[in-house]
């Protein structure tokens, strides 16, 4: 027998593209093993201590009843049509929304793909758009998801920082892209440019001066930009501003939407991209072997949603924006530093003010400490990169549960006093 005997019982380390995945995302570790996400390690903190989850961005009430009652109750042809092909219904909802919306002509036949999730949409794009060793610049911080799939495609992430702006008395109030670091990210091996507004965790709307010179800088590099607008509707601040709208954005904008966040069924993952016609056809060609198609009754759900009337949408708007008021009024008295969000479903507060300056560590203790569980926004940048530091005491609560769990919550937080 060979003095190697003993490694025939040893599994061999699995190799592969999710090494790169995982390294992407900065869940895999120096001796190889895979750490799990921080939404996985909070909500786990939640649910071993009975804490209220802020961490998660999951909403405690239920969505609009005839979004909810057209899923429930489908017709048999509307089930039958979603079974195994694309559902025509929702894709000319989807081109309706966004003409009512933002006056954007949409063919629902060739520049609409409907994807199990945002997620799922910007994978499809990414995988279909990227060449391996090729850059992708995403605004720091970001969305783990982002990073995951970048390098699952082979490609490069390059973060370009959002500021961190403080008001006169030297307290964090905002934030700003820093549009001269963005255009120093790109370069000549820049193939695409991921846009989030609203942003998450930041609840930032980027305005149309961001906008316009980020769609400037992609096309003088023939780079892409891919949005992720999935908070489009949740907006405190003004009306979100999509980037398809911009002059010369067809051909270079690829738009990514979903229903989870506006309706609040976050669980259908029923997503949707728009772009124009040979986009469409590199990412389905993609898309179509990851999911070819699912949710059918969801799919119809969300098609009767998305006609729903102007009052649904601003009663749906206006409850998120009682709560964040209330979060932001409880996290205040709680001795936070708070930026107000200009959208979305999350607050975050600076907790330096109450002496913890690693909100990650905070986060940690929080829920069997008080009964809290939220994310710490360092979560979200490059390791490594400018805003680790300089956003280490940043912590994310969301706000999209029920008013009735806030108010627990808020009461908990004075604790950290």
């Amino acid at each position: 027998m060979s003095e190697n005997a003993e490694d025939l019982n040893t599994p061999a380390p699995v190799t592969g593209p999710w090494r790169r995945t995982a390294a992407g995302a900065g869940l895999l570790g120096a001796d190889g093993r895979v750490a799990p996400t921080i939404f996985t390690e909070m909500t786990a903190l939640a649910t071993s201590t009975g804490a209220l989850n802020l961490g998660q961005g999951f909403p405690d009430d239920p969505g609009p009843h005839e979004v909810l009652d057209a899923a429930a109750r489908p017709s048999p042809r509307a089930v039958i049509s979603t079974r195994r092909c694309r559902n025509p219904s929702l894709r000319t909802a989807i081109a309706a929304h966004q003409a009512r919306f933002y006056g954007l002509d949409i063919d629902p036949d060739t520049e609409i793909q409907v994807t199990m999730g945002a997620t799922e949409a910007m994978a499809a794009s990414l995988l279909a758009l990227v060449e391996p060793g090729q850059e992708v610049v995403t605004i720091d911080p970001f969305y783990d998801a982002y990073a995951a799939v970048i390098a699952l495609a082979g490609g490069v992430q390059v973060p370009a920082p959002l500021d961190l702006t403080h008001g006169a008395d030297g307290h964090p109030n905002g934030f700003s892209l820093d549009v001269a670091a963005l255009r120093e990210a790109v370069s000549d091996n820049t193939r695409a440019i991921i846009v989030n507004t609203p942003h998450n965790p930041t609840g930032t709307m980027l305005g149309r001066a961001d906008l316009e010179q980020i769609l400037a800088v992609a096309k003088e590099q023939g780079a892409y930009v891919i949005t992720d607008e999935v908070y489009e509707h949740l907006t405190f601040a003004g009306p979100h501003i999509p980037m398809a709208t911009l002059p010369g954005a067809k051909g270079t904008v690829v738009s990514i939407s979903s229903a989870g966040k506006t309706f609040s069924v976050t669980g259908w993952k029923i997503g949707w991209i728009t772009a124009a016609p040979e986009l469409i056809t590199a990412i389905q060609a993609v898309k179509q072997f990851l999911t070819f198609a699912g949710g059918g009754p969801f799919q119809v759900g969300v098609a009767a949603g998305l006609g729903l009337g102007g009052e649904v949408f601003d009663a749906v708007r206006s409850s998120l924006q009682d709560r964040r008021d209330l979060l932001v009024s409880g996290l205040r008295s709680a001795g936070f530093d708070v930026i107000v969000p200009d959208a979305g479903y999350f607050t975050v507060a600076d907790a330096a003010p109450l002496g913890f300056e690693d909100g990650a560590q905070l986060c940690r203790e929080m829920p069997e400490r008080i009964g809290v569980a939220a994310v710490p926004v360092s979560a979200f940048t490059s390791a490594g990169g400018p805003n680790a530091a300089r956003m280490r005491s940043l912590v994310r609560f969301a706000h999209c549960k029920s008013a009735d769990s806030i108010h627990q919550a808020v009461d908990r937080l004075q604790k950290l006093h």
